[in-house]
């Protein structure tokens, strides 16, 4: 299986300092990053480490998703994943993920609100990125759409 590779080139520290996230194995672009940006409530135009998650989280649940709907022998019409990831402090000191919510909702042949629930259930507790934040708390808000 491949290794896929990201790098960061920080200048400065932590509250004055800044620096730039490339996506360097799939060339898709480099994205400006500060920590007060961060832990503000507007990210004005930089990402996150949050946010980076989050958009590993979602796309990994949805392949998951997409394979367990299979699995369960439906057809995955359209899948809409969204993840929020949440930064807040860590009662040890400094900050950590404090929890992740999926939602996702669903266009689905062949299962039923039941087998739907049970499918997303198993893609939570089967998708890698899911595996590897083992220790935060996530939960889950899925639905069919008609």
């Amino acid at each position: 299986m491949p290794t896929r590779t990201s790098r960061t080139a920080w200048n400065g520290g932590l509250q004055d300092g800044s620096g730039q996230v490339e996506l360097t194995s799939s060339g898709a672009g480099t994205f400006d990053v500060s920590f007060p940006k961060r832990a503000a409530d507007d990210a004005d135009g930089t990402t996150s480490p949050e946010e980076l998650i989050a958009a590993a989280h979602s796309a990994c649940y949805a392949m998951s998703l997409s394979n367990e709907v299979a699995r369960a022998g439906g057809t995955p019409q359209a899948l809409d994943v969204a993840a929020d990831v949440t930064l807040g402090p860590d009662p040890a000191g400094g900050f950590r993920i404090t929890g992740i919510k999926i939602t996702v909702r669903g266009e689905v042949d062949g299962l039923d609100e039941a087998g739907f629930l049970a499918a997303a259930e198993s893609a939570k507790a089967g998708c890698p990125v899911s595996k590897a934040l083992t220790g935060t708390e996530i939960t889950l808000d899925a639905a069919l759409e008609s």
